[in-house]
C-alpha cells in the first residue's frame, strides 16, 4: 500500500518583516510627512503593518525612535568638523572649504534623518539637546571662518557668525528642493554651493 504524500505547507502570506534600521527608515520618512508631535505609536503600528507589541521589541518608545535619528543625523554633521588624524595642518579657508562640501554630502546621503533635525523646534527634551548640539557645530564653523578672515583668505567686512549663517542656510535649503530622483546632480552640489558661496567671500588683492 502506497502512503499518500502529505500536501506541501503553503508559505503563509503577509507582510515583510522589519529589521530595526527598516523600522527607522520608515518612522523618519512618517515623522517628515506628519510631523514627530502629530505622528502616534498607532501610526508608525499601521504604517509598518506591525503590532505595538512588535514595535515596542525594537525601540521602546517613539522618544527612541526620534533620539537616534537625531544622533545619526548630528554624528555625521560632526564628523566634518574633524581632521582625519595623521593629516598635514591646513589653512583655515582649505578646511572651511572641506566642510562645507562634505556637510553638503551628508545632507544628501542623510536626507530624511537631516531633514528631520532641521525640523526639530525644542519641544522635548531630546530635541533640546539636538539643538544644542547644532549650535555647538554652528560656532564651530563660525570660528573657522573667523580664521580664515585672520589669515586674509576671506574678506573681513561680514561678520563671521552671518556668513557661517548664511552658507550653512543654502546648505540646509536642499531639504526643500532636492530629490535622489531627480535632475539635479547630488554628487556636484557641494561644489557648486561652495562655489557660489565663497568666491563672493575671496578677499580682494590689495
Amino acid at each position: 500500500m502506497i502512503e499518500q504524500a502529505p500536501e506541501p505547507t503553503r508559505a503563509r502570506r503577509g507582510r515583510p518583516g522589519y529589521d530595526r534600521e527598516g523600522i527607522l527608515r520608515i518612522a523618519v520618512e512618517l515623522f517628515n510627512e506628519q510631523g514627530y508631535d502629530a505622528t502616534s505609536v498607532a501610526d508608525l503600528s499601521q504604517r509598518l503593518g506591525l503590532t505595538k507589541s512588535a514595535l515596542y521589541h525594537h525601540f521602546a518608545s517613539k522618544e527612541a525612535l526620534l533620539e537616534i535619528a537625531l544622533d545619526q543625523a548630528l554624528s555625521a554633521l560632526e564628523a566634518v568638523l574633524h581632521t582625519p588624524d595623521g593629516a598635514p595642518d591646513q589653512r583655515a579657508i582649505t578646511r572651511l572649504r572641506d566642510v562645507i562640501r562634505r556637510a553638503t554630502d551628508v545632507l544628501i546621503q542623510h536626507l530624511p534623518s537631516v531633514t528631520l533635525l532641521l525640523r526639530v523646534r525644542g519641544n522635548s527634551p531630546i530635541e533640546k539637546e539636538a539643538l544644542a548640539r547644532r549650535r555647538r557645530f554652528d560656532q564651530q564653523v563660525t570660528a573657522l571662518v573667523s580664521e580664515a578672515q585672520r589669515d586674509g583668505d576671506l574678506r573681513d567686512d561680514v561678520d563671521a557668525s552671518i556668513v557661517a549663517r548664511l552658507i550653512f542656510g543654502m546648505i540646509n535649503s536642499v531639504i526643500e528642493w532636492y530629490r535622489p530622483d531627480g535632475t539635479i546632480d547630488g554628487d556636484r552640489l557641494g561644489h557648486d554651493i561652495l562655489t557660489v558661496a565663497l568666491d563672493g567671500l575671496r578677499a580682494q588683492e590689495r
